[in-house]
């Protein structure tokens, strides 16, 4: 299931001096405007093949029990930064454009040199920093200018207030240099810890090589005549000399991808361009002379994304026979049904694929809104218990609480209808909505009572929580 959702972080106010408060592998594209923060998506296929590349990485970084996150972010650029200590952000982009598996775990290995570093915190304290001498110097500044203009009256003469303009202009200019150096230098650690946990986990730094050095080609063009001491990352060529240059000296430097993990990754980028492409694209990526397993996942998902149920369920079904236990075949075709008006049709797959994902609530979440939408009452009770499992271990997913208000208000329970509708409502960021059904819910139940604690939670709260 590709769900598309905003994510709503606060962004960090940077002042004019860098673009992002983010650690990046490549500068940060101005996601974060109006204090939203990216669009993500989620996919219980995607997410868990992302975790499983980034565990030993985490391990060996001493960050595993920090509860790092993977999100997706919905842009089809190549990618990936951490914003906060908690989450590592992914561009689909990323993972469609990576061949290997190798060469998005580089990617990830990078990032958690970020976050094992603690670069952001000591970014933020380089900025306050900075922030702190610009008002002097601001202030310096116009003070030179305010007695400047003074004599000036009587003088005729502009030398202390040209003087005063240069002690504005001349500090902060030097203040930006010295921001992006560090900055620069915080991207040459991230690449030497990267390619650090690599080689702890037996992996190879290779594909981290290969990316950049893709992003020299790129970026060449572009960066000629730059100045190098206004860049924030590094420049390419000299970036990628340097990583070439410890990389390959990794007893792992030549160690391949093992052949059922490349398949998982082709899989997942198949699914993605499914999803996220033009039907005219993903036939040109997987033409019919193409009859490898990802090629036919890929045209299957984009035939029932483009109307032809009955072909779509037939090639899925062809996917279900060459592996059986694969819970998200099951999936892919208990979301076509249900996107195809086929609610009561869609269970039985979705059920299957419950079970064979360990209850993965993104998919309990489709069941949920399956079992509510067949219009059976005696689905009613089962719909609440599973969208409740689910929504107790996935509670940022407004998904989960809208289908759960409506199998609570099938069931006449018109509090804990009004609850989940406004926990839907907030976690959207319609907060006006969400402060009036939490309201009308408060008026429902017992005071002191839990729904009332949390309905009351809801009407004191302003934004969703980080």
């Amino acid at each position: 299931m590709l769900l598309q959702i905003a994510l709503r972080k606060k962004a960090s106010a940077l002042t004019a001096l860098v673009t992002a408060a983010a650690i990046a592998l490549l500068p940060l594209p101005a996601v974060h405007a109006q204090g939203k923060g990216p669009p993500v998506l989620r996919d219980t296929e995607t997410e868990q093949l992302l975790r499983e590349y980034t565990r030993p990485i985490l391990r060996a970084a001493g960050l595993e029990k920090q509860n790092i996150q993977m999100v997706i972010v919905n842009e089809g650029s190549f990618n990936a930064f951490v914003a906060d200590g908690r989450r590592i952000f992914v561009n689909y982009g990323a993972i469609l454009q990576s061949e290997t598996p190798n060469q998005i775990i580089g990617v990830l290995a990078h990032e958690t040199g970020h976050l094992a570093g603690g670069h952001l915190s000591k970014l933020r304290e380089q900025l306050a920093n900075a922030q702190t001498q610009m008002i002097i110097a601001m202030l310096l500044g116009a003070g030179a200018i305010a007695v400047g203009s003074t004599r000036n009256s009587s003088t005729g003469n502009n030398g202390l207030a040209n003087a005063g303009a240069a002690a504005i202009a001349g500090p902060q200019e030097m203040i930006r240099r010295t921001l992006l150096s560090y900055q620069r230098q915080q991207e040459e650690n991230a690449d030497r810890a990267g390619v650090k946990f690599l080689t702890a986990t037996q992996q190879s730094p290779k594909g981290m090589y290969e990316t950049f050095k893709r992003f020299t080609s790129e970026s060449l063009f572009a960066a000629r005549g730059a100045d190098p001491y206004l860049q924030s990352h590094p420049m390419p060529a000299e970036r990628v000399a340097s990583l070439q240059e410890f990389a390959s000296a990794s007893p792992y430097w030549d160690k391949k991808d093992d052949p059922a993990l490349q398949l998982r990754h082709d899989m997942v980028r198949a699914k993605i361009s499914a999803f996220m492409e033009r039907p005219e694209t993903v036939y040109r990526r997987y033409p019919q002379t193409n009859d490898s397993l990802p090629a036919r996942y890929a045209r299957a998902i984009s035939t029932y994304l483009h109307g032809d149920l009955r072909s779509a369920l037939a090639q899925i079904d062809t996917l279900i026979q060459v592996q059986p236990n694969n819970p998200y075949f099951y999936e892919v075709r208990g979301q076509a049904l249900l996107e195809g008006g086929k609610p009561a049709e869609a269970i039985a797959p979705l059920r299957k694929a419950v079970a064979l994902s360990n209850n993965a609530p993104l998919i309990e979440m489709l069941l949920g809104q399956a079992l509510v939408g067949s219009d059976n009452k005696a689905y009613t009770d089962d719909a609440v218990r599973i969208l409740r499992a689910a929504v107790a271990r996935e509670p940022e997913a407004a998904l989960g609480y809208m289908q759960l208000a409506m199998a609570y208000g099938r069931k006449g329970d018109y509090a804990e209808a009004d609850l989940a509708s406004a926990q839907a409502a907030y976690l959207r960021g319609d907060n006006k909505t969400a402060r009036e059904l939490a309201t009308r819910a408060k008026t429902r139940f017992a005071v002191g009572t839990p729904g009332w604690v949390k309905a009351d939670d809801i009407v004191a709260s302003k934004a969703p929580r980080d």
